[in-house]
């Protein structure tokens, strides 16, 4: 059983930056995949980005360019760089995770999932 506890979350004025951190339990976290998700109140859950066991990332159109997945195998570690934040980021970011290969947009794919960072922008 994978633990995921997201970290970084907060309050931030438009076109500014937060890095999120999603921190596993378990060594094995290196080889899945992880997947990074967004619920605003009254929205449904919107896929963010994902990235695979070998750092190779997809986003969503309304994030690309803006975020960065990456990924710290050593510490167990898979990052969210938000730049040019805009008030319609605000959401719950949830990662989650996953064993396999590839890259996996659909939240119903993944098994294990954090708690969730509160992401707020002012405007």
């Amino acid at each position: 059983q994978v633990q995921l506890v997201e970290s970084g979350g907060g309050l931030v004025q438009a076109g500014g930056s937060l890095r999120l951190s999603c921190a596993a339990s378990e060594h094995t976290f290196s080889t899945y995949a992880v997947g990074w998700f967004r619920q605003a109140p009254g929205k449904e859950r919107e896929f963010v980005g994902a990235v695979n066991w070998n750092g190779f990332s997809t986003y969503a159109n309304s994030v690309k360019g803006r975020f960065t997945i990456s990924r710290e195998n050593a510490k167990n570690a898979v990052y969210l760089q938000m730049n040019s934040l805009k008030p319609e980021d605000t959401a719950v970011y949830h990662c989650a995770a996953r064993a396999g290969r590839m890259l996996y947009p659909d939240y119903y794919e993944y098994d294990y999932w954090g708690q969730g960072t509160q992401v707020t922008v002012s405007s």
